[in-house]
């Protein structure tokens, strides 16, 4: 599964659970890259994220190594993490969840 189909497994997983938030984890390049899910939407904490949701979110050379599963809504006093870190194809077994 590419790393988009990741990411859209996710929206629509974080749709059915608003309860939960997904972060991946891994690289653009050599530099750091954060995306975290929440309710069908997807923003990136480390580059910019287009306005329009029809465009991708990743940006070209991205390659996701790490998915966590928390807690939401987040709170920035606690953050509760709840499954991983593991890889992001491990972490779409409803399992995890």
């Amino acid at each position: 599964m590419t790393d988009q189909a990741v990411v859209q497994a996710f929206e629509e997983r974080t749709r059915l659970e608003p309860q939960r938030v997904v972060r991946l984890r891994g690289q653009v390049g050599d530099v750091p890259f954060e995306l975290l899910i929440f309710r069908g939407f997807s923003s990136s904490t480390t580059h910019p994220t287009a306005f329009d949701p029809d465009a991708p979110v990743l940006p070209k050379g991205t390659s996701l190594d790490q998915a966590e599963l928390l807690q939401g809504p987040l709170s920035p006093i606690q953050e509760v993490v709840l499954a991983g870190p593991m890889p992001p194809n491990d972490l779409l077994d409803q399992a995890n969840w």
